[in-house]
């Protein structure tokens, strides 16, 4: 994976400790600065305008989700994890519909569900916790635009296959992944989409467009 840099901006001190040794276990990082405040973090982000910010939404200054998306809009190669506290639906719903560079992890979470976050905000991929995603589904019908916000692109593919009747072995043998990597995969969809077994995440796949009923009796 590249080495990027990464800019923690909490004025949490037990958060930013946290987040550090995170990263730095990941061996990825090539610099790590801070930031205390947006003018602060635009400032690193003109030095580093690549780097993965990780932000506490609620503690910065950030006068609304307008003004974070502009910063974003500013630095499109920049890529973003906000690790906050409880964040509102329309705050979440505006962000992620507008832009694909910010993923969100909550400070509840547990720590698998943080590095995930970490890694794929390193891989320029976005990452939904499942309480967010949990929070936009109850909000909104199960569909495909749901998907697309929730799932990554690999996750939306794997569901296919999975809805489809592929087992676990198929579905690695056709990607050339490890059983494990898929048995991981298939761990967080079913968590994103608050689903128990098979035939609940082939009918959620299935009530949102991602197959049809000649796909899954094939």
């Amino acid at each position: 994976m590249e080495r990027k840099e990464i800019i923690i901006a909490d004025k949490q001190d037990i958060t930013r400790i946290g987040i550090e040794a995170l990263v730095r276990e990941a061996k990825n990082v090539s610099a790590i600065s801070y930031a205390d405040t947006k003018a602060e973090l635009v400032k690193q982000l003109t030095q580093y305008p690549e780097a993965v910010i990780v932000l506490d939404y609620t503690l910065s200054d950030f006068a609304g989700v307008d003004e974070l998306l502009n910063v974003g809009y500013r630095f499109p190669q920049a890529r973003w994890l906000l690790f906050s506290d409880e964040l509102s639906y329309d705050f979440i719903r505006r962000l992620t519909t507008s832009s694909e560079v910010y993923s969100i992890v909550l400070k509840s979470c547990d720590l698998d569900e943080i590095n995930m976050g970490l890694v794929h905000a390193f891989r320029g991929e976005r990452f939904i916790c499942g309480r967010v995603t949990n929070q936009l589904l109850q909000a909104q019908k199960p569909a495909s635009d749901t998907l697309d916000h929730i799932l990554t692109t690999t996750e939306r593919e794997i569901l296919k296959e999975i809805a489809i009747g592929k087992t676990t072995k198929e579905i690695a043998a056709n990607r050339n992944l490890s059983f494990h990597t898929i048995i991981t995969h298939r761990k967080n969809i079913f968590r994103k989409l608050d689903v128990n077994n098979v035939h609940e995440a082939t009918k959620y796949a299935m009530r949102a467009g991602l197959v049809d009923m000649a796909e899954y009796y094939i």
